[in-house]
């Protein structure tokens, strides 16, 4: 009997997938105060989630001790948003949460006790990353990208690790051989744009099986990574043109710029997580709908499987 994992095609699965493989995940969420992230407590419980720690600043209002009644949820009293940050991300750092979602405070609040040198999240070394899954109405299938929020120019190294947690991930959801697009507004590699330099290199490892069952083409157009009858046109030829499962952007610039156009005009829905920490972490925007935040917390869940599978 065939053990490989269903092709995804959209968001909604990533649900499925969470609800089947990670009932046993532990979540510390950071001031889940507000209506959307009690929305989104709530929803994980009754999808079977283990164990959840809210850290909250200040006194816990009604709802949150209603949630409370189910022995799953933790409340830990903090004396501020930053109170509350530090430990969430303590529990992660010891071992006792294996995601962290970030409820009602700013995102530089929290990301400022992950990012501490001595106590925080980021191993020296490792590479954090921002990665987005999109079901885009048009396109035929759940798509990636990376990076719309974390790394404004990102170097040989960084771009290697985004290829490899887009790898790792992809499989889990199910991508046998995951095709990867190098993003850029020209074709050729080109000495003036270092990122084409580094793109270069990606390529060069997959090339020589280092990366393991995957295609990496590139530099092209998002349009040409997307569309087989663009691709055709300009007689681009490979397996990942008019294909792709990942845009890897050259900037920040790009990736976020992406982001927010499809959102808007392409109409699509999208779930966001920051990976490369020693937990995911999950930092919606406060203009997030419930929808989108649950499945970025799924996404999460799914990310930490993928990425403890492939270490």
């Amino acid at each position: 009997m065939s053990t490989e994992k269903p092709r995804l095609n959209n968001l909604h699965k990533i649900t499925e997938l969470f609800d089947k493989h990670c009932s046993d995940m532990r979540i510390v969420a950071v001031n889940p105060v507000d209506d959307h992230s009690l929305d989104v407590m709530k929803r994980s419980l009754t999808h079977g989630v283990k164990h959840i720690s809210a850290c909250v600043a200040g006194e816990p209002d009604a709802r949150l001790n209603a949630l409370a009644a189910d022995e799953r949820l933790e409340i830990i009293g903090c004396t501020d948003v930053d109170d509350a940050a530090a430990k969430a991300v303590a529990l992660a750092r010891s071992g006792q949460a294996d995601v962290i979602f970030k409820g009602f405070i700013n995102t530089d609040n929290l990301l400022h006790a992950v990012l501490n040198k001595e106590v925080g999240l980021l191993d020296p070394g490792a590479v954090m990353t921002h990665i987005t899954a999109t079901d885009i109405p048009d396109y035929h299938k759940l798509l990636i990208f990376s990076d719309a929020a974390v790394i404004p120019y990102p170097n040989t190294v960084q771009i290697e690790a985004i290829v490899r947690y887009g790898k790792s991930l992809l499989q889990f959801l199910g991508v046998k051989h995951p095709k990867l697009a190098l993003i850029h507004f020209t074709e050729k590699s080109n000495p003036k744009f270092a990122i084409t330099t580094s793109y270069a290199h990606v390529i060069e490892l997959a090339n020589s099986g280092e990366l393991g069952t995957i295609s990496i083409e590139g530099p092209m157009d998002v349009k040409t990574a997307c569309d087989k009858k663009a691709a055709e046109i300009k007689h681009i030829e490979g397996a990942v043109a008019g294909d792709a499962d990942m845009l890897v952007f050259a900037d920040l610039e790009a990736g976020n710029t992406f982001y927010k156009t499809i959102s808007l005009f392409g109409k699509a829905t999208m779930a966001g997580i920051i990976c490369g920490c020693r937990v995911p972490i999950v930092i919606p925007s406060r203009a997030d709908s419930v929808e989108s935040k649950y499945v970025s917390l799924a996404l999460a869940c799914v990310a930490q499987k993928a990425f403890t599978a492939s270490n």
